[in-house]
């Protein structure tokens, strides 16, 4: 079994990354299935499960710097649970035994005993607050460039700081990935056979 983990600095195509990469090596894709499995088990919409793992909600929650999810207490709270709803949703993707990309959701670390192979990108921020334009939704077009550079900042922050509950590995870290790509002017589609051919070598050294 084989696991690629992508995670990604906000506007900087980390998505289409992994999803023409699981298309380009025959691998499973994860991404908003693992919303909708976590929105299934729970018996919540999904919007809301979203919406509750993306913002910085766990300021609340009174863990101490690099706990991890065994060692939890069980907390009353909806947004603690589903913390743990998605790692447990992770760990089941992983027992399937199936070659597989997963975008986001720690899975670098959560997934970490099944030594995936973990990828970040990054960009610079006018490419990815272009990036941002183009995919815009209605309310996000009439956005300022300096909005939008707000709502890059404060989401990569939540990343930042929900990993930072879980790990004593900086999210970002070059040390911690296997491969870094910066997506600044790059056509992201050129780029997956490279990308691919580095995963498949990768592998195949590991397997020697």
């Amino acid at each position: 079994m084989k696991i690629i983990t992508v995670s990604r600095e906000f506007g900087s195509g980390g998505r289409e990354l992994g999803k023409r990469l699981a298309d380009e090596l025959g691998f499973d894709y994860y991404d908003r299935e693992i919303i909708t499995a976590i929105s299934k088990n729970c018996e919540l919409d999904e919007k809301y499960v979203e919406a509750s793992l993306e913002n910085n909600v766990w300021q609340q929650i009174p863990l101490t710097f690099g706990s991890s999810f065994i060692s939890l207490p069980v907390f009353q709270s909806s947004k603690t649970n589903l913390l743990l709803e998605q790692k447990k949703v992770l760990e089941s993707i992983a027992r399937s035994g199936r070659d597989c990309v997963i975008v986001g959701r720690n899975a670098d670390i959560i997934l970490e005993e099944y030594a995936p192979f973990n990828i970040f990108v990054c960009a610079e921020m006018l490419s990815r607050v272009s990036r941002c334009f183009d995919r815009a939704t209605d309310k996000e077009k009439s956005f300022s460039e300096k909005e939008m550079i707000s709502k890059i900042k404060s989401i990569d922050k939540c990343r930042r700081e929900t990993r930072a509950l879980i790990s004593d590995i900086p999210w970002g870290d070059p040390h911690h990935y296997h491969l870094t790509v910066n997506t600044t002017g790059m056509d992201i589609k050129s780029l997956v056979p490279a990308v691919a051919q580095y995963i498949r070598s990768s592998f195949g050294s590991r397997e020697k």
